[in-house]
């Protein structure tokens, strides 16, 4: 994303607690098809062809496409036999009308030839154009991920809880632990699609603690649960039949299960402050915006294992507007500066400022110039 876009979207939501958009995830597809063909690979693979809904998610798809197309790229915008444009949402209608953001060139649409009813994409500069759907070009897909809720995938194996447990740690993070009602819902609206009534979560009778290791008195049990009959009930699982209640069952029990991913990955390579931020765009979504004290903690723990004295972060200074912002465009409401750090008055040399996290002692946010380099921490999911 450009920076003049970051401190657009700074203004626009420069009142605490009003987040920025969140686009969907994008998918660059490097093979010629037709518009048509194009939406059949992204709904066999994907969700469907990209729907661009505002300027952020403009921003976004525009700066993957610079990293990984060039020429034209078909989107879901097409018009059919109808007079209107619509987007392709495979997962909600057939088509729907959008919302009404449109990027057009100039003097687009103008439906050359009279058989101009998809839509394209500039690589280079974003805007869009009519074109013959018969044209064959790369396109971008978009996946709305309906068997996750971000953070937490289900997996529809049974297995017993330990072996869901060995699961998890191998290729997620461990078994879902529940801190709070919000992601015991998100929990319940995931399980929904198992294929079993119960599905184990992270809570085992060991004076029933996390798989994790993390910390709550948060707990859903139905009103006659855990009743552990004969001692052997050691393991905790979701019922769909009781509204998402819990039951405490026998570990051994084959059953579906929810995973956890960190939002969090340490990148322990040593890139300046551009770089950290390319890589994590590519390569998972974004360098870490710190918006709470709980991303904080979370940030704490995985910066202790950084080989450099300072972690990069998504924080970056304006000379030009004397302020500090994120790179998700969330203005800075909760802070953890060091003292003398993140004051007014940088140093506006000719290397801009950017902002890091101590990866030891108080592990406070320090201002660095940006050509560091450093380790640095990506997020691995949108909120």
């Amino acid at each position: 994303m450009d920076l003049k876009w970051i401190f657009v979207l700074f203004l626009i939501s420069a009142v605490c607690g009003v987040s920025a958009y969140v686009p969907h995830r994008y998918h660059i597809v490097n093979e010629n098809k037709t518009w048509t063909e194009a939406q059949s690979y992204c709904r066999q693979n994907y969700t469907d062809l990209a729907t661009i809904n505002n300027m952020d998610e403009m921003k976004k798809l525009n700066a993957t496409l610079n990293e990984k197309a060039s020429g034209f790229v078909w989107i879901g915008l097409d018009r059919g036999n109808t007079r209107k444009w619509l987007w392709s949402l495979a997962d909600e209608s057939f088509y729907r009308e959008g919302d009404t953001y449109r990027n057009w060139n100039s003097g687009e649409p103008n439906n050359a030839g009279r058989n101009q009813y998809c839509v394209a994409m500039k690589n280079d500069t974003g805007t869009w154009t009519d074109e013959s759907c018969d044209k064959r070009y790369t396109f971008v897909c978009y996946d709305r991920k309906k068997m996750n809720s971000d953070r937490y995938i289900l997996i529809n194996e049974t297995k017993s809880w330990r072996d869901a447990q060995s699961y998890c740690r191998e290729h997620y993070t461990d078994l879902a632990s529940v801190r709070n009602q919000t992601e015991n819902q998100q929990i319940h609206n995931l399980a929904k699609y198992s294929i079993s009534i119960c599905v184990w979560i992270g809570l085992f009778n060991d004076s029933w603690k996390w798989s994790d290791q993390s910390t709550s008195s948060f707990r859903y049990w139905r009103s006659d649960q855990p009743d552990n009959v004969v001692g052997i009930k050691e393991c905790a699982a979701v019922s769909m039949t009781d509204q998402g209640e819990w039951h405490d069952l026998d570990c051994e029990t084959k059953n579906p299960f929810i995973c956890h991913e960190n939002k969090l990955i340490l990148i322990n390579q040593n890139l300046t402050w551009r770089e950290a931020l390319r890589y994590c765009r590519v390569n998972h979504v974004d360098l870490v915006s710190v918006h709470s004290e709980e991303i904080q903690l979370w940030v704490k723990e995985v910066a202790q294992k950084a080989s450099t004295e300072h972690v990069w972060l998504g924080l970056r200074h304006t000379c030009t507007l004397s302020f500090w912002f994120w790179v998700d465009g969330e203005s800075i409401c909760y802070q953890n500066w060091a003292p003398g750090n993140g004051t007014e008055g940088e140093n506006c040399s000719s290397v801009e400022r950017t902002g890091a996290v101590q990866s030891r002692g108080g592990q406070q946010w320090v201002s660095l110039p940006e050509d560091q380099e450093l380790n640095f921490i990506c997020t691995t999911y949108e909120d």
